[in-house]
């Protein structure tokens, strides 16, 4: 007969065990993330790259990301700068801007306000604004835009995103900006076509939402978002306030350009909230995404309850645009994700209707690169079916003298080029503005870029010099004539 001793230690060491065993497995998978970052793009034979290699080689400064397993945080960390300058490191609490993330909370918040019974996503959003009233006119067709056009980017409206502020310079109001009146830097959110046609993206559609929710509610964007969805939510460390108040400046990120220089002012200020105004950690929306993938099985209603989440991740007109984010079917697997860029920022995040999966990666970084690499290693590490997106491509030699002949100036429009120069053995392309990128040969006239889907291939006249470039990017084609 076990001894009451045995009965209570047994269990206490197996739980030991199964603990020490547990964080071991965790310290394990996060070196092989840390250590296996490809692009979408492989080169055969190429060893994968580390998180410091590529944060080094795209000069992003501060790195931050976690990791969702079975509807719990696996794991978070932060790697690298949130300040250069004043050498401040990236923690798991580190804010960064999440720029068009926003626009998933945002849904959150305006849904909540249906669920309540304080509006009807399918009326006139007139019915709702008394600040400002959207200006219908003949592009419109007598039709009328609805909550649900707003946050599914299908009223047919003008403004794609926004470029913030710099801390010193005037404000403006959320009318001024709807309007495109000084000190407004963006143009007024009018119709480009009816309402209900299609989706295309309008961050000046989602701020026309923010305009309802506060003239629904007679108070602060920032304050209802904060009572109603953040603190429900438990995403302690983030505001929607704008400049963010309350919070030490240490714990915010910095922005950075893609050349690694600080943005003046460290960074941009948005009063455009409901697009681009979410100050978060991964830490914040991976507690987000496991509340929605809960809420979506009816296992928990924090804020949202099972049918409106259902509502939220149904794409409305298309196949992908849904309320506030955007869902993917990847190789059978469904994930409701969005994207985020402000000045000096970039972000992204991915949640699966099922199995509680996902992962959110944050930079102070105009560069967005190393965000696809990271979430490439994840999805290999933990088996994520369908975010892994990485194809091996073999090089070929191609001599020196071929490679000559496709040096020169190709022109895609009169006012865009291309610059194709031979250096160190290899090709590089430049487009007009921007940065030199290596072409990687697959046949003698077809190469490759490794950042970004793009294929170059050479075309020789009858005579036969070469005369033309062909782009080719994800099946769009452009030809470019050779002018120099």
């Amino acid at each position: 007969m076990k001894t009451l001793i045995q009965l209570i230690i047994v269990p206490i060491l197996l739980l030991v065990q199964q603990t020490a065993f547990a964080q071991s497995d965790t310290k394990n998978k996060i070196q092989q993330v840390e250590t296996n970052l490809v692009g979408s793009i492989q080169v055969a034979g190429e060893k994968p790259a580390s998180i410091q290699e590529r944060m080094a080689f795209y000069k992003v400064n501060g790195l931050s990301i976690a990791v969702i397993q079975n509807y719990h945080i696996a794991w978070a960390k932060g790697y690298g700068l949130a300040n250069d300058s004043l050498k401040i490191p990236v923690t798991t609490n580190t804010l960064f801007q999440s720029g068009s993330i926003s626009k998933s909370l945002n849904a959150v918040g305006v849904l909540k306000l249906m669920q309540d019974k304080k509006l009807d996503l399918y009326s006139d959003i007139n019915t709702y604004l008394n600040s400002w009233k959207f200006p219908y006119d003949s592009l419109s067709k007598g039709k009328k835009i609805t909550v649900a056009n707003l946050l599914s980017h299908t009223g047919g409206l003008t403004v794609h995103g926004f470029e913030g502020y710099n801390k010193n310079k005037p404000l403006p109001t959320i009318p001024q900006i709807l309007d495109g009146s000084p000190p407004a830097n963006s143009a007024a959110v009018r119709s480009m076509y009816a309402p209900g046609l299609r989706s295309e993206y309008s961050g000046g559609g989602v701020t026309i939402s923010q305009m309802v929710v506060m003239d629904i509610t007679h108070e602060p964007y920032a304050d209802y978002m904060k009572r109603e969805v953040l603190q429900p939510l438990g995403m302690v460390n983030s505001t929607y306030a704008q400049p963010p108040v309350g919070i030490e400046p240490k714990m915010l990120a910095t922005a950075y350009y893609a050349n690694g220089k600080q943005v003046p002012g460290k960074y941009q200020i948005h009063p455009e909230q409901a697009a681009a105004g979410l100050w978060t950690t991964p830490t914040d929306l991976a507690k987000y995404i496991i509340e929605t993938q809960l809420a979506y099985e009816g296992k928990s209603a924090k804020v949202l309850n099972q049918a409106t989440t259902k509502l939220r991740l149904t794409p409305y007109l298309d196949k992908t645009a849904a309320l506030g984010v955007f869902v993917d079917e990847l190789d059978g697997t469904k994930y409701f994700q969005h994207g985020g860029a402000n000045v000096g920022f970039r972000n992204q995040y991915y949640g699966s209707l099922e199995g509680g999966n996902g992962v959110v990666v944050m930079v102070n970084s105009d560069r967005d690169d190393i965000i696809k690499e990271v979430i490439n290693s994840v999805a290999k590490v933990y088996g994520f079916k369908g975010l892994y997106r990485s194809n091996i491509k073999t090089l070929v030699v191609v001599p020196e003298a071929v490679l000559q002949t496709y040096v020169g100036k190709y022109a895609i429009t009169p006012t865009v080029t291309v610059t194709i120069t031979y250096e160190d053995g290899k090709l590089m392309g430049q487009p007009t503005g921007q940065p030199k990128l290596s072409l990687y040969p697959e046949s003698q006239t077809k190469f490759f870029l490794k950042e970004v889907p793009v294929q170059v291939e050479f075309s020789k006249n009858t005579e036969g010099k070469v005369d033309k470039v062909i782009l080719n990017e994800n099946g769009h084609k452009n030809e470019a004539k050779k002018i120099q």
